[in-house]
């Protein structure tokens, strides 16, 4: 792989400001019509498709830290999206779920989010979006694995100190 020093060529903040410019933009939508912020909306999202899970769940599935994850549930709970009941399977935790009220939004929501997900993709080919879809699960599934490890020591082009 070619490297470069600049930081408008470095991947991982290329990545960085596009995902920041897509959310943002579906962020104004949101907001707008629902009133829900990145991190409310991905909440429902996960709680839409998987149904009822711990914070600590969702905190893993979204990638989210989980004072945002809190703050949002929080919020979610006091407009009555989102309930959260006794776990059965852990005493110490609870499940938050989707109120009908929650699945009625997030059944509105999926419609725009796909609309939105069409424009932004429309003048890709099917082939190019399946690439890219695989392609962000590649970064995905290395960006996990290089968490857990640490790196070597090796002073990585600045030269061994004085």
């Amino acid at each position: 792989m070619k490297q470069s020093t600049r930081l408008s060529d470095f991947l991982p903040y290329r990545l960085s400001v596009t995902s920041n410019a897509v959310s943002g933009r579906i962020s104004q939508e949101y907001r707008s019509r629902f009133g829900l912020s990145i991190p409310e909306w991905r909440v429902m999202a996960v709680l839409g498709d998987a149904g009822g899970l711990t914070q600590r769940d969702l905190t893993r599935l979204t990638l989210m830290d989980k004072v945002a994850v809190n703050r949002a549930c929080k919020v979610l709970e006091e407009r009555q999206l989102v309930v959260r009941e006794p776990n059965a399977s852990d005493g110490r935790s609870h499940l938050l779920q989707l109120t009908p009220a929650g699945s009625e939004m997030h059944s509105q929501i999926m419609p725009l989010a796909l609309e939105m997900e069409r424009q932004l993709f429309a003048s890709f080919t099917d082939e190019e979006v399946d690439t890219f879809r695989s392609l962000l699960s590649r970064v995905l599934t290395e960006a996990e694995a290089l968490a857990t490890e640490t790196f070597d020591g090796a002073d990585y082009g600045l030269g061994a100190p004085d």
